[in-house]
Formats: C-alpha cells, structure tokens, sequence
C-alpha cells in the first residue's frame, strides 16, 4: 500500500494498519486512508480510521454507533462558583445511563420522530417507539457528561458523548446483515477481524443506508442536545457557545477536486475554521480546537482525532464477568479504588464509572494530539470537575 493512499499520524499499530489497508482494497482503486493518532483496532475497520472512496459505502466504517459524537457548552458561569457535588447528584439523578434505558421524561415531540416514522427503509421506520423510550439517554461504556472549568477563563463548560443508541445499533445491524447479502435479522459476522462489507455507491441499497445514518444522525444529534439543554436548566444556565460534531459518520465530501464519500470511525472533521470538541479520559483535560488549512491537514481529508484512544481492552482491564451471574469470573490489572481516590483527590466529582474507564486505559491525549502537528489549533483547555457515566457493571451493545 503506497503511502500516498494512507497517511498515518503517530506512532501506528499493526493490527489497527492491517484492517484500514484491507477497507482500502475493499473501497476501490481510488480510495484514500487516514488513521489518527488515536487509532486502535475495531470492528472490521479501525478507531480513528478514514476511508474516501467514490465506489462504495461501508457500514462498518460508520460502525455500530451511527452518528456517535462529542457536544460542548460554554455557560455564562464561573465553575468556582458551582457547587459542583450538588449539581452531579441531579445529573445522576436525572438522566438516565447505561444499557436498554428510558427516559424518564419522555420527550413527547421532536422532528426527529417524523424523520423516523417516514424513513424510506421500513425496518427503521418500525423503530420509532424504541426512537421515542431512548432519545436522551446517554448509553454505557465510554459515554458520559461532564463538567469542565476552563483554564483559560475559569468558565463552566458541559460536555457529552454519546450517539445515535438502539435506533442506530439496529440500523447498523440491520444493514451489516444486508450487505453481506444475509436478510435484516440476520446476524453478520461481527469479529474483529471479519473482511468490511461495502455497499456499491447509487445502487438502492446504498440510498437506503445513506438516508437511514442520516436519520440516525439527526436522532444522535437531537439526543446529545437535549441532554445539554437538560444539565443547563439543573445549573440554570444559558449556552455562549456551543461545539457539535459526529465522529462516526459518512460525509459526501469534494478532496482535490473530486467528490468522495468521507467515512469517519471515531475520527473529528477538521475543516479550516470548523471546531471540535475532543475529550480525553476521566482524568484528563479536554480540548475545544479548530481546523486549520495546512498540506498535512489536506492529506488527513481534514479529520483529527476523536479521543485519547484506547491503549488496553475492557477486558483486559476489569476482567470478565458473567453477565447472567455479575460474578467476576477473572481479575483485571486496573485497581479501580486506587483510581477512585486518585481521581477524588484531582477534586473531580465521579459519578459511575469503571475500571474499563480508567485513565491508564488510554492514550496520553496532549501526545495524541502533538502528533496531528500544523492540522488544529487550540481554543480552550477544558479541565474535568464533574463525571457522570455508566456503572462498572453497565453492558452496553450500543457504544462505540
């Protein structure tokens, strides 16, 4: 594979190399590559992987999470001035974590549910009570909400990650199964190491999954709103500014002056003057950036990274469980109430959690992004006072 078809940032992972090489032959002779520096392996294709292709689509590459993205809010507070225990006490409280949720308050109008009920795929359209029961819930694994103070200013920013839930897992399901040339309720094979299945552009089925992810999209992006505007009427705030951005989606996108189908897993559109909200792990700051027009930031097709990506498994971190039993059936390396002190020390306020999400299972994001170099420049430094997210005992299909 010539290096002018794959450009990579950082220090590169075989097995992570190796699936975007094999999604490359499998997205045609034209196709173009990226892996972030926060790439590590995944479903067919890896995070923080990139594939331009004007042949095909790849729902893998999209992946399970449709839609899955970060959103940030800068209030008008001060963090200094929040009680921060109190308020995430009411986020707990509030919203719901974790596998298969409801939420709570039911939302009984949004757009979105017209988008679903009119979808032209009739199988998404069968998912719209389901739409309906999960729009702002958060999910488990690595999703969460935050509170940050900014270094910069000492502002109060809230942040969220999550995506498109149970409407995009089987929307994604569903069309994996399709594109293997199996029915819709059919189980593809979902290995690691399965060969990327690809959709062939401006047939029908390709349409059909397009206009499906995007639908998923628009739900993840009403979800991820909604909770926002949620934790700001428990801190009775307003938004200054808001950063909103998928980082598993597909793009039709014009590179060197050809327009090409962008595939984004766990990978930040970084266009000049576009800004992205990227989060690090519980423990670390998180960034507000922006694109920048640079010949590396061309050679990336304008992507960065999502994340400070993973460096260990989950289970490699927590040991495995049996989920019918909750019994630990091995131990894992992470000592999750070392880290539960360590953390309560750096005065951050946890809320659930793991030792699967332990800052040691990730990448060092300040290293993450120093290799991405001249493509982004950094508006806000965002230190983590508050986190919420799923128990340590949370499975959830759904994540990313």
């Amino acid at each position: 594979m010539s290096d002018r078809k794959l450009v990579s940032f950082g220090e590169v992972e075989p097995a992570s190399r190796q699936q975007i090489e094999r999604c490359l032959v499998a997205a045609g002779e034209s196709s173009r590559g990226v892996l972030c520096a926060d790439h590590h392996k995944g479903y067919s294709m890896p995070i923080g992987g990139v594939v331009a292709s004007s042949e095909v689509v790849m729902p893998a590459g999209v992946g399970y999470d449709i839609g899955c993205g970060n959103c940030a809010v800068q209030t008008g507070l001060k963090a200094a001035d929040v009680d921060v225990k109190r308020v995430m006490d009411e986020v707990w409280r509030t919203l719901s974590f974790g596998m298969g949720q409801n939420n709570d308050e039911r939302i009984k109008e949004h757009p979105v549910f017209d988008a679903i009920a009119k979808s032209p795929v009739k199988q998404q359209r069968t998912l719209i009570n389901l739409a309906r029961n999960q729009l702002g819930t958060v999910g488990g694994g690595n999703h969460y909400v935050d509170l940050f103070e900014d270094r910069g200013d000492g502002s109060l920013w809230v942040g969220v990650h999550f995506g498109s839930r149970g409407l995009g897992h089987k929307t994604a399901s569903g069309f994996l199964s399709l594109a293997s040339g199996l029915k819709w309720d059919q189980r593809a094979n979902d290995s690691m190491d399965a060969p990327p299945s690809v959709i062939k552009l401006g047939t029908p089925l390709a349409d059909d999954y397009l206009a499906a992810m995007n639908i998923a999209g628009e739900y993840a992006y009403a979800g991820r709103d909604w909770v926002v505007d949620r934790v700001l009427r428990i801190l009775q705030a307003e938004a200054k500014q808001r950063v909103h951005n998928h980082h598993n989606f597909a793009w039709w996108e014009t590179h060197n002056g050809r327009k090409t189908l962008v595939v984004r897993k766990g990978a930040t559109p970084a266009f000049p003057g576009q800004q992205g909200f990227i989060g690090g792990s519980m423990g670390d700051d998180a960034v507000i950036i922006e694109g920048v027009d640079s010949p590396a930031s061309k050679a990336a097709l304008y992507s960065t990274v999502h994340g400070a990506g993973r460096v260990m498994s989950r289970t490699q971190a927590a040991g495995k469980m049996n989920r019918r039993t909750g019994k630990q059936i091995s131990p894992g390396v992470v000592n999750w109430p070392k880290w539960q002190h360590v953390l309560k020390d750096r005065g951050i306020e946890l809320r659930g959690g793991g030792a699967d999400e332990a800052p040691e299972c990730y990448k060092d994001l300040k290293e993450v992004l120093a290799a991405h170099g001249e493509t982004i420049k950094f508006l806000h430094t965002l230190r983590p006072i508050g986190v919420a997210m799923a128990g340590k005992d949370t499975f959830d299909p759904y994540r990313d």
